[in-house]
């Protein structure tokens, strides 16, 4: 029997297949070696943090201890701080006159000691705005790892489908190649061999084939970024950039905590707990698969953590996890305004069935979902036609915004609990607990667990918080962005304030002597012409100076009137903007026109209808028109843009007119935002922080005492 191909034809053949477990060995090498080098980039990067760190510890503070250290002596001679101290030698220290080596040797240790007590606190915090060679190594070193990254898990799976598929026949064409054995081979061994050859031939020409020349066309033709590159691919995708550092140097850029802020006994059960993301498109960061081992583990549960932290990606991995262990059917309840978002991120980051059961269409949707499972994604309003027979039953329904449904009699929360009532598990989620009382949170507890709302009916004053939180963690769980993001970029908050020309104070006395509220919180902006208007003035100037820094930015007020006076004061540079009236497909695509938009460009919208709900990374300008009379208004608003993925420091202003009603409301919520603090801080729900009518009433008072004075004395 002849063969059909050469010794030569068969040995090219096997080399191609091995090709494919050589470049393996060689990329996963190639990764490690660039893991130590990402490695050696952070030291760095900490290195120089920690001495800008020791810069702001002025030298007087080496004789806080009252030693006799004689501090004069070393200030004049150039050491004027820690950083100064920590960089030079104690020989250099000792040659000062007056410092004798003993001193020197004390001055050293207190240093040192200050050093390690910063280094053990400090984190890697990429800045797009602060470009150092540090970070700059650091990012071209994590650009190269993830090209490494890359293949390894593309020859991984090439690998993978090279042992199933082709082994075999690969084992069998080796054993029959060569001349001799050939000759002496069974007939069968010959058939067999010739199968073989045939089949890897048939796998090279097909998609196996296919791979194997892509992956290797990526690797040879991969191009390392120039440090400019590396600087705007992070720009544009940070997560990538800080989840490759958080897997190479875990707790660089985070907190590694065991616990998460859970009592010890219920953290070592979360942590024990399975979680399967085969089919999630995306990567957690840790503190997020911890959320999402809470949420498997404890069943029936309220997240509550800070806006932008991930809280629907954890809700979508949750339901993942629940697919891959023999789920089918799930259900998303959320405000209209945010459907479509739902909609495109389950869609985006998973590989789950979703259907939008909303409108005219509902009843059709419905019945799909009932005989083909996936995600049903509706909003409290279509929740009622969700008719479902008595013994149906299906894994998970999430509530999203959940102190929608916080008063018991309304109707969408009791449509809501019917659908509950056919779910095995319940997730209630929102970002804003604070605008619950502790009333309002147990009443949705209740609703989840009411063997742990029993318990907390007793514990609402404020020096039972520690067992408040306590009794309450096996329901309720909030993390805070300070605690678990720590490389987000800064937020800076600065307050312009703006003076009343001439005429927009005579406006706007009229307005508080006709004891008219909106008008009085319209300042600036109730003229009939905003170029005359001192806000806008400054609103302009700082759009400007936004698009010169390569920024985006975005406009919040509370009043539909300057919306539209904005928008037409601003003209082409102002995308549509967004308000109450304004359907949720319609706003997404107002936000994808201004992602795509160049520098400079401005989106304004209504806090109420624009602030929730939406991600707006690729802003990283807030501008707040007036004083919300809600902290937590003006806190969403700014978590559109401040939140996971955004990759500039944020910048934050609020514009503000001297004497007037916007120094009463901001001197009042001030005081309101200590409060705040005592009890946000701690993740427990709070009384409602806001200026309410009657404390309006007295600012307004206040204003009219002030106006009437004034008009006496002049």
């Amino acid at each position: 029997m002849a063969r059909s191909f050469t010794t030569s034809d068969a040995r090219q053949l096997i080399q191609q297949y091995q090709s494919v477990e050589q470049s393996l060995i060689a990329m996963e090498a190639l990764e490690k070696e660039n893991a130590r080098k990402v490695q050696e980039c952070i030291q760095a990067v900490l290195a120089a943090e920690l001495v800008e760190a020791l810069k702001q510890i002025p030298i007087e503070e080496v004789n806080r201890d009252k030693l006799g250290i004689r501090v004069k002596a070393l200030r004049d001679n150039g050491f004027i701080n820690y950083a100064t101290v920590y960089t030079a030698g104690t020989a250099e220290i000792a040659s000062i006159r007056g410092i004798s080596a003993d001193t020197a040797e004390t001055v050293k240790m207190i240093v040192a000691k200050a050093a390690e007590d910063s280094y053990s606190g400090l984190k890697i915090r990429v800045n797009y705005d602060r470009q150092t060679p540090q970070y700059t190594a650091l990012l071209s070193e994590v650009s190269r790892y993830q090209k490494y990254h890359s293949l390894v898990h593309q020859y991984e799976e090439l690998n993978q489908q090279y042992n199933v598929q082709y082994r075999e026949s690969l084992e069998a064409l080796q054993k029959g190649t060569g001349f001799f054995r050939w000759i002496f081979s069974s007939k069968d061994k010959k058939s067999r061999t010739e199968e073989a050859y045939e089949k890897l031939q048939q796998g090279l020409s097909g998609d196996f084939g296919r791979n194997i020349s892509q992956v290797h066309f990526f690797e040879q033709n991969a191009r390392v970024l120039d440090n400019n590159e590396v600087w705007e691919s992070f720009r544009e995708n940070p997560i990538k950039y800080i989840s490759a550092i958080d897997q190479i140097a875990p707790g660089t850029v985070g907190r590694v905590d065991t616990t998460y802020g859970l009592p010890e006994g219920l953290a070592r059960q979360v942590e024990e707990e399975c979680f399967f993301p085969d089919g999630l498109l995306c990567d957690l960061r840790r503190y997020q698969e911890w959320g999402v081992k809470y949420i498997l583990h404890q069943g029936r549960v309220l997240l509550g953590d800070e806006m932008g932290l991930g809280k629907t990606i954890q809700a979508i991995a949750v339901m993942v996890s629940l697919k891959n262990t023999g789920a089918t059917h799930f259900v998303v309840v959320s405000p209209a305004s945010v459907l479509v978002n739902w909609y495109r991120e389950i869609r985006k980051f998973s590989k789950l069935h979703v259907i939008s059961v909303h409108g005219s269409d509902r009843t059709r949707a419905i019945s799909e979902w009932e005989k083909d499972g996936g995600v049903a994604v509706t909003t409290y309003e279509t929740a009622k036609y969700f008719h479902l027979p008595e013994d149906f039953q299906f894994t998970l329904l999430v509530v999203d915004e959940a102190h929608y449904i916080k008063n018991p009699e309304a109707r969408r929360t009791k449509d809501t609990l019917q659908l509950a009532a056919h779910a095995e598990r319940l997730l209630y989620m929102t970002g804003t607990p604070i605008e619950n009382n502790v009333d309002e949170m147990i009443s949705l507890v209740r609703t989840l667990r009411p063997d742990i709302a029993g318990d907390l009916i007793g514990m609402k004053s404020i020096v039972t918080a520690p067992k408040f939180r306590n009794a309450i963690a096996p329901v309720y769980y909030r993390r805070k962005r300070q605690d678990v993001l720590t490389e987000l970029p800064d937020l800076v908050m600065e307050e312009e304030w703006c003076q009343l020309n001439e005429e927009e104070e005579q406006v706007y006395e009229e307005e508080v002597l006709a004891k008219n509220y909106n008008g009085a919180r319209r300042v600036s902006w109730d003229i009939d012409n905003l170029e005359n208007s001192c806000k806008a003035k400054r609103m302009l100037e700082l759009i400007e100076e936004a698009k010169s820094e390569g920024r985006k930015v975005l406009i919040f007020s509370f009043y539909l009137d300057t919306i539209r006076k904005i928008k037409d004061l601003l003209g082409e540079n102002c995308c549509e903007p967004i308000n109450g009236a304004v359907p949720p497909a319609r706003r997404q695509e107002i936000i994808d026109d201004f992602d795509a938009s160049p520098v400079g460009k401005v989106l304004a919208a209504q806090i109420i209808a624009g602030g929730t709900g939406l991600n707006i990374q690729s802003a990283s300008v807030v501008i707040l028109c007036e004083p919300q009379l809600k902290p937590s208004i003006e806190n969403q608003a700014i978590s559109r843009a401040y939140r996971m993925g955004q990759g500039r420091n944020v910048l934050v202003y609020r514009l503000l007119c001297e004497n007037t009603i916007d120094e009463r409301i901001m001197k009042l919520l001030e005081d309101k935002q200590k409060i705040f603090d005592a009890f946000a801080d701690k993740s427990v729900a709070v009384e409602k922080i806001e200026v309410d009518n009657r404390s309006l009433e007295n600012l307004i008072q206040e204003e009219i005492d002030r106006i009437n004075n004034k008009r006496q004395s002049a």
